[in-house]
């Protein structure tokens, strides 16, 4: 049985080597396979190894099939249309794609790898948008694998992911 190749994206290479640097001069031996992967894995965001693999099994939001990495212009056009000047998403498209291209947004002004309290992921979603239903967002968001939560709803993060060659596209058209 062949071994699937998983990806791993990693925003900062720079931070990868500190975190990775840091915690092999605090280990006392040689880390093996299994921790190596979690350190990696750790390292570029995730909670482990695990979370790492649970994020590759199922389609990333919005991200296009295997191959295929040109962007729908106009598509990207038309979700870039639902922000005002100031970049705030000013309604919630009716079509699947476009929402998720939106939501794409507002997760590239998330903070990369770190925890955020439900009330300033809030604040950051309120400040995002103009139609007041920032808890609709946040659960979109969450559903769609680009935000993480605890168990308890107490705490976020947003999940390191390549977005799909259309949300750069709209990130492009909003700056």
């Amino acid at each position: 049985m062949g071994r699937t190749p998983m990806p791993l994206y990693v925003g900062d290479v720079s931070v990868l080597a500190r975190s990775l640097r840091r915690t092999l001069l605090d280990s006392e031996h040689i880390p093996s396979h299994v921790e190596m992967l979690n350190l990696l894995a750790k390292s570029a965001g995730f909670r482990n190894f695990q979370h790492l693999k649970a994020g590759q099994e199922r389609p990333r939001a919005g991200s296009a099939p295997q191959g295929e990495a040109k962007a729908d212009l106009k598509r990207a056009k038309r979700a870039a249309g639902y922000f005002d000047l100031d970049g705030r998403l000013t309604r919630w498209p009716k079509k699947h794609s476009l929402r998720v291209l939106c939501l794409w947004v507002l997760w590239s002004r998330l903070p990369a790898r770190e925890d955020m309290s439900e009330l300033e992921f809030d604040e950051r979603l309120v400040l995002g948008h103009t139609f007041c239903d920032h808890t609709m967002l946040r659960r979109w968001m969450v559903d769609l694998g680009l935000v993480s939560r605890t168990p308890d709803g107490r705490e976020y993060r947003r999940i390191e992911a390549q977005p799909p060659a259309e949300a750069l596209e709209v990130f492009h058209l909003l700056h």
